[in-house]
């Protein structure tokens, strides 16, 4: 076949033309391509450390979830613009910090009674060991693993109901659902940091509150317990934190600390007549132990009390952590039918303060505890 020249010139013209095209496609595609790798880069810069966190969540069980936070999550910022007077302003700031400013949930906090008790004791072989039972109404609960920027690690339990979220959300659910439930980071009520420092909120059964108000920076109680997790080493440290704080009670009602170290110290903090007050004991629960007269508690509450501190007396004060699950479980809701309006002990906790572990058990399923490490890649392990 012979092409003439003409049509050979045109054949190179329309090759040449689509070449150009091709290219041009090409350009563009990689344009795109180049724009979405930025914006990527951009969304992971902003969002990175929260998205990772978010895929860490884990359910457990019925009712019960697992998560790690390893980074920033804001505190340091939180206490820098002087922290916050309501737990409703601490939402505010959550969630502009998790969100970057993209996101403004309805922060109003859940409500209601609770009721506790805390014991604390050596073991045989030296070790200080923290027991804690959390008893409310049944309820959706985070076992929350930080390790911060700038503070110490910890592991902490978080009651997700008094984040606010409504009945049907759960944390496991869309990714908007995971950003909601890593505010479970601000709102936890009992822990232990890798220091060998406990804390625990209980409440006291008054309806006095306090809203100190000086000059100093504000917290909540809830917040509080983040404060001394972050960045207490003992109870000394934890006592001088708070000092430098205005405190504000979380729900409206009338609540204490209590705080033991990995020296053996334990006490109660205490906010009475708009002063922080602080009473050396090695058990806690829901009555005011500074100047008690017998009126700040339930009749359940001086029973549990004098319960573990008999237990513990007789023990002169050195338990095997299996005694200490034995006299929680002494003092658990179950124990009192009839009394304490539906109320449960949502989970148990038994604290090596020497061995940075501890065993959580989920609503009195003492046959089955989950194993909690510090410094362990697989912090959270299903007992047998």
């Amino acid at each position: 076949m012979i092409v003439s020249e003409k049509e050979l010139c045109k054949s190179n013209k329309a090759g040449s033309s689509s070449s150009k095209r091709l290219g041009k496609a090409i350009i563009a595609l990689l344009v795109i391509v180049a724009v979405l790798i930025a914006a990527l880069a951009g969304a992971w810069a902003m969002f990175g450390t929260q998205l990772t966190a978010a895929m860490t969540i884990e359910k457990l069980d019925d009712h019960l979830w697992s998560m790690e936070y390893k980074g920033d999550y804001g505190f340091d910022g939180f206490l820098e613009q002087g922290g916050a007077k309501s737990d409703a302003e601490m939402g505010d700031y959550i969630a502009s910090f998790l969100s970057h400013g993209f996101w403004k949930p309805d922060t109003s906090t859940a409500g209601g009674n609770y009721g506790c008790s805390t014991v604390t004791v050596t073991s045989p072989d030296g070790a200080p060991l923290f027991g804690r039972n959390f008893d409310w109404e049944e309820c959706d609960k985070m076992l929350v693993h930080t390790i911060p920027k700038n503070g110490y690690e910890s592991i902490a339990t978080c009651n997700l109901n008094f984040l606010g979220f409504g009945e049907d959300w759960k944390p496991d659910g869309s990714m908007g659902d995971k950003f909601m439930a890593l505010a479970s980071v601000y709102a936890i009520l009992d822990g232990m940091n890798e220091k060998g420092l406990c804390v625990a909120d209980l409440m006291v059964s008054h309806e006095e509150g306090i809203d100190q108000n000086t000059d100093k920076p504000d917290i909540t109680i809830v917040s509080g317990l983040r404060l001394l997790l972050d960045k207490a080493a003992n109870v000394e440290e934890a006592l001088e934190l708070l000092s430098q704080y205005d405190m504000h009670f979380s729900l409206g009602r009338a609540q204490h600390f209590s705080l033991s170290d990995a020296a053996g110290r334990s006490v109660a903090v205490e906010w009475k007549n708009g002063e922080m007050v602080v009473t050396d004991t090695p058990v806690v629960t829901n009555f005011y132990l500074h100047g008690d007269d017998g009126t700040s508690g339930s009749g359940q509450s001086y029973v549990r009390f004098n319960t573990l501190t008999q237990r513990r007396d007789a023990a002169k004060g050195v338990m095997t952590a299996e005694e200490v699950r034995t006299s929680l479980a002494a003092v658990a809701q179950s124990n009192f039918p009839g009394e304490n309006g539906g109320e449960k002990t949502c989970w148990s906790c038994v604290y090596d303060q020497r061995e940075l572990t501890a065993a959580f058990y989920d609503t009195e399923d003492w046959a089955h505890p989950y194993a909690l490490s510090l410094g362990e890649k697989d912090w959270c392990k299903k007992g047998e």
